[in-house]
């Protein structure tokens, strides 16, 4: 997909990412072309699947969930079955379910407000998903780096 993107569509992807409310107008000065054709590029982006909407970063500590963790899920489910998945992604706790390959089945991102209420969902939520076999938690003391942007420059070997 990124070889059907010119250097304007690219320079549009990075400018929405970092400030999704930009103007069509301040997206036309930018990359310096008419609003209609840039308006008509970030429908065909939109319609095309690459860009799958827009959202606002929210502060977790603001809203009274600060802790945040990383947990290892195995489950019991047989190879090509993927119930647990879906089940996992319900969770309102959950930010990001990842199926993954090694010993583990999935890498859930997860935030609660403390220690305790985090005992609680694992508890009577986390581990009443049906086919969960082990879960492995890791709990986050600070974060250096959390970017939401994916690099759209195309890369020189």
């Amino acid at each position: 997909m990124l070889e059907d993107l010119d250097a304007i569509d690219r320079k549009l992807l990075s400018l929405l990412q970092h400030d999704g409310r930009m103007s069509n107008a301040d997206l036309a000065r930018t990359v310096r072309m008419a609003p209609s054709a840039v308006f008509e590029r970030v429908r065909r982006l939109e319609r095309d699947g690459v860009i799958r909407g827009y959202g606002a970063q929210l502060d977790a500590r603001a809203l009274e969930r600060p802790l945040l963790a990383f947990i290892l899920v195995r489950t019991d489910e047989k190879t090509g079955e993927n119930v647990s998945g879906g089940q996992l992604a319900a969770l309102p706790e959950v930010l990001e379910v990842h199926h993954v390959a090694g010993a583990e089945d999935f890498v859930l991102k997860v935030v609660v407000a403390d220690i305790a209420q985090y005992e609680d969902w694992l508890l009577h939520k986390l581990t009443q998903v049906p086919g969960i076999d082990r879960v492995q938690s890791t709990f986050v003391l600070s974060t250096r780096k959390a970017e939401t942007a994916i690099p759209v420059d195309r890369e020189t070997p």
